[in-house]
């Protein structure tokens, strides 16, 4: 791909600080359940960031097109990858709090979200596996788009279920929110702006 070199790095860089993250909060918790939910917290937000700047990239690219919109598709195969890092640990946090305290792991979740949560990782696995030229080749790009469309907005969703039912109950989800919002008004903005040069197009 365009950039690998540039890309992969991007990529290193990023498991490096979040790993760091990870490790920095294991080690100012005061017990091991607090630093397994303080994993889980901190990275529900960098996940969040990395996956929204690679979910709206093409959008960006649609409505500005120009060298920072376009920087932005460059590197939203490595902010990808970083968002399933991201994920990696926030997995680890989650199967941490299990093993520690299983019965609080059983208060904050119930079948829905355990059973919703598998299918999203099984998304982020098969869609972190088919970030590369080679993987679009195989799979065909029908079949690719496809995966990664339908990856995508599951997991859109799930930001909005997850940090939504907070957000009632606590303000400090509210940020989060909003920028969920935003990002769809942005692909809603495109996808208008696509379908308007499209039909005049068709009338030219």
């Amino acid at each position: 791909m365009n950039g690998m070199v540039t890309g992969w790095r991007l990529v290193g860089l990023l498991g490096l600080m979040l790993t760091a993250m990870a490790a920095v909060l294991a080690i100012a918790a005061s017990t091991d359940v607090e630093a397994a939910r303080l994993v889980i917290r901190w990275t529900a937000r960098t996940s969040l960031v990395l996956f929204l700047l690679a979910f709206v990239a093409s959008a960006l690219a649609r409505l500005a097109p120009g060298a920072g919109s376009q920087a932005l598709i460059g590197r939203r195969p490595a902010l990808g990858l970083g968002f399933a890092i991201s994920h990696g640990w926030h997995l680890a946090g989650i199967l941490a709090l299990a093993y520690l305290d299983p019965v609080l792991f059983g208060q904050l979740t119930n079948p829905v979200t355990i059973g919703s949560g598998v299918i999203a990782y099984l998304f982020i696995a098969a869609m972190a596996a088919t970030s590369s030229d080679r993987a679009v080749r195989w799979l065909g790009a029908a079949n690719w788009r496809r995966l990664h469309m339908t990856g995508s907005w599951y997991l859109f969703l799930s930001f909005v279920v997850a940090f939504g039912k907070r957000a009632v109950v606590n303000t400090d989800y509210v940020p989060a929110m909003i920028l969920l919002a935003l990002a769809l008004a942005l692909k809603v903005a495109a996808a208008y702006k696509t379908r308007t040069n499209a039909r005049c197009a068709v009338a030219e």
